[in-house]
């Protein structure tokens, strides 16, 4: 949890220089920092990940707390390995985020003493099924950052004329203190200003939108993955493929609202804030999923061990 906190100000830094002006070697200097702390966030994850399974005697994904420190390790590793590929470390300030606060709960709230597993969840399965959902947890969570900013980058592009414009007013004379509050509207303009060339600074939306179909696609398959496995396990341990509990049903919720995305992505004109808005709803169902549906609905998959 430090080390995500020091990478959430590092990022930080790194973003909000972008609207002061600051020179590329002071920013990628705090980028640095925040991309080094966040891989040795990942390496400590890692290693807590492995000695549970030790003390467990098990693979430690068998209940909330676990699955929280997976997701939050799958979050973290699919942001550093997309981060190879092409620079998102604007995003870091969200994943670091996201990852303290999952981790924050699970400390909290979530946790449960290392311990055996039910008898139902005594198989192959345990790790088949669950290890590929929290994998496509962390591919929707990442996307989920992704089109939150391309909303905020849209709406930014869509307002940067009139932000233009009531700076070129602001620089238009000098503000005297007093007069028709002079000094607040220079300052609100220069806060706008800021902003703006921060958001100037980021890639296009389009672009953005992009490379969260792209996490979104991918997290798509694996999340059919694991409907489709969690039902030949349902199959072994109950003898029957589904039954409609509450988990199985809000997975199945879950993964509509994902193919109706994919759906509508390739065969529908929508612009591209529509498809960010449809992307944040399919990972909200997926959260309430987790945080309600296991705490607060009785199933055969009340695993929480709360």
């Amino acid at each position: 949890m430090a080390c995500y906190v020091v990478a959430m100000v590092a990022f930080a830094v790194d973003v909000s220089a972008l609207g002061t002006g600051a020179s590329k070697d002071r920013r990628r200097r705090a980028a640095g920092i925040g991309m080094a702390t966040t891989w040795l966030a990942v390496a400590v994850l890692l290693v807590a990940i492995l000695l549970r399974a030790f003390a467990a005697g098990r693979v430690p994904w068998a209940n909330m707390y676990e699955f929280t420190l997976m997701f939050t390790f799958f979050l973290t590793a699919i942001f550093l390995a997309v981060q190879q590929r092409r620079d998102i470390r604007y995003v870091g300030v969200g994943i670091a985020l996201l990852s303290f606060l999952a981790l924050f709960l699970a400390v909290a709230v979530l946790f449960v003493a290392a311990d055996g597993v039910q008898p139902a969840l005594d198989s192959y399965w345990l790790v088949i099924h669950v290890s590929v959902a929290t994998l496509a947890t962390g591919l929707f969570g990442v996307s989920a950052l992704v089109s939150i900013l391309q909303l905020v980058k849209g709406r930014g592009d869509g307002g940067s004329a009139a932000t233009s414009t009531a700076a070129q007013e602001s620089d238009g004379g000098s503000p005297v203190p007093g007069e028709g509050g002079g000094v607040a509207t220079a300052t609100t303009a220069t806060t706008v200003t800021r902003f703006s060339r921060v958001l100037e600074a980021l890639p296009a939306s389009d672009g953005l939108e992009r490379i969260a179909y792209r996490l979104n696609a991918v997290g798509f398959v694996a999340w059919t993955f694991t409907l489709v496995a969690g039902a030949i396990w349902a199959e072994h341990a109950w003898g029957r493929p589904w039954g409609w509990d509450p988990k199985e049903t809000w997975t199945f919720v879950i993964w509509v609202i994902y193919a109706a995305y994919l759906h509508a992505r390739v065969t529908t004109g929508w612009a591209a804030n529509k498809f960010a808005h449809f992307a944040l709803v399919g990972f909200m169902a997926l959260l309430a999923n987790f945080y309600i549906v296991n705490i607060f609905f009785n199933g055969r998959h009340s695993y929480s061990g709360l």
